[in-house]
């Protein structure tokens, strides 16, 4: 272990892909970075423990890296090479709703789109129906185009957790990809601005736009950067023999736009962490942060609030809002009680002593936390634990009281795992966020109750 902590110190500080390599040289996991040498070494750092991203390392006795000119390239390589190696930290322990590809249909002029996962998953299977049934509700209809894979010219991918909208912005800046349809009555937006070389005003054929637009995203998105810059070099040269200057220096913008590509919007995430933990702690996997607030005005107007946290950042599409409905006079710990008894009817989970319990539909299913927040102290902890008791989870719970004169955080533990002691010790302005952010949530809730009243 010591010699490839050596090892990684020579890493340079630049973009690029970094392999982990068992005993009997499987490639085993592959990640993307900004720093090379600043990444790999985020995985040498903590104690060890049994946890998924613990049980890689053990197994890795070699790394080697691949570096490239931007972030963008460290993206699509790692896409190429995990679909090539299939190494399984990455496949076994991925999220496909987090997985994403571009494709390219057959149409007269090929669109270039992006698709999730589990539209995929619906294409392979021929379920057209429930897929734009998904994208109405979602509003998102970024296949909607495609009924078959037999309209995939080309597909590209996974690639993991990216910002998908943000590449495909840069990609359309590099390879000038039309988004416009031909025929149409004005021109587009992308035209005016010179980045749409004429398919709504029928300047451009399907076969130039073939050779002048998919073509060289094609070779780019298959790593083939240097030999793209090559190509574009002798058609440049080509053109400005002929005189074609227009066209010739489309092409050296377009060169140099290669050479210099600006991609931060690109940068998330996925550049500091893996599918299979999260380093805010390299001992600790967290997705899920469930944080639980109660709010009312005397004993009536009572409300819960329920926040979701990736890990990193709020996930508001999944926040829920609860309106008391059992408790008599006031007390935030029965409220809180009936907020968590209510937020676990969504687990499709029994409660072995009660034939009564209801088999929900798979839309109601909510996804259970990797730990549960609650803004409270020793009382709200403790009748939280009797909830998690009931239905037999053992799942890090952990409240943040506001101390004796409300001027410090004190957190209360309902679990005593000393990992998970030291995975808040070192969290403690995360979890603050998720307990502020469940608090507000609460608040705004019973404040719109009370103006709705009036």
């Amino acid at each position: 272990m010591q010699n490839l902590i050596e090892k990684v110190k020579r890493f340079p500080t630049e973009p690029g892909i970094y392999l982990f390599y068992n005993k009997t040289k499987e490639l085993i996991y592959i990640g993307k970075a900004t720093s090379l040498r600043n990444r790999v070494q985020s995985y040498f750092r903590g104690a060890r423990s049994m946890r998924p991203i613990e049980q890689m390392m053990h197994e890795v006795v070699d790394i080697k890296i691949k570096q490239t000119d931007s972030v963008l390239e460290a993206v699509i390589l790692e896409a190429n090479y995990i679909k090539k190696f299939l190494p399984k930290y990455n496949v076994e322990g991925k999220d496909d709703r987090s997985w994403n590809y571009i494709v390219v249909t057959t149409d007269e002029f090929s669109q270039v789109l992006y698709i999730r996962q589990h539209e995929m998953d619906l294409l392979k299977h021929k379920n057209i129906k429930t897929l734009k049934q998904s994208e109405e509700k979602t509003n998102k209809n970024k296949s909607g185009k495609i009924s078959s894979l037999k309209q995939v010219k080309h597909l590209f991918g996974p690639y993991p957790g990216l910002k998908t909208r943000e590449m495909m912005k840069l990609l359309q800046r590099l390879f000038f990809i039309s988004t416009c349809k031909p025929g149409q009555k004005r021109e587009c937006l992308y035209y005016q601005i010179g980045q749409c070389l004429g398919v709504c005003t029928g300047e451009i054929s399907s076969r130039e736009y073939k050779s002048k637009v998919i073509l060289p995203l094609v070779t780019f998105l298959r790593g083939g950067k240097k030999k793209l810059i090559k190509s574009l070099e002798i058609k440049m040269r080509k053109f400005s023999k002929q005189e074609d200057f227009e066209e010739a220096g489309r092409l050296r913008n377009q060169i140099n736009s290669l050479l210099k590509i600006h991609d931060i919007a690109l940068l998330n995430k996925t550049f500091v962490e893996d599918d299979i933990r999260i380093t805010n702690d390299p001992n600790v996997r967290i997705n899920r942060i469930e944080g639980y607030d109660i709010s009312n005005l005397g004993s009536t107007g009572k409300v819960g609030s329920m926040v979701v946290f990736d890990g990193v950042e709020a996930q508001k599409k999944d926040y829920r809002k609860f309106k008391i409905k059992t408790v008599e006079g006031q007390s935030d710990v029965d409220c809180l009680c009936e907020v968590l008894e209510r937020r676990l009817a969504h687990a499709n989970i029994r409660i072995s002593n009660d034939s009564n319990v209801r088999i929900i539909n798979k839309k109601d299913i909510w996804p259970l936390p990797d730990i549960f927040l609650i803004d409270g102290g020793k009382p709200q902890v403790s009748v939280a634990m009797s909830v998690l008791k009931k239905y037999k989870l053992n799942i890090p719970l952990v409240g943040i009281a506001k101390g004796p004169e409300r001027k410090r955080n004190d957190f209360i533990f309902g679990n005593k795992d000393r990992e998970f002691i030291k995975f808040v010790n070192n969290n403690q302005d995360l979890l603050i966020r998720v307990r502020d952010e469940a608090h507000r949530f609460a608040i705004t809730f019973q404040r719109s109750l009370r103006g709705i009243k009036r």
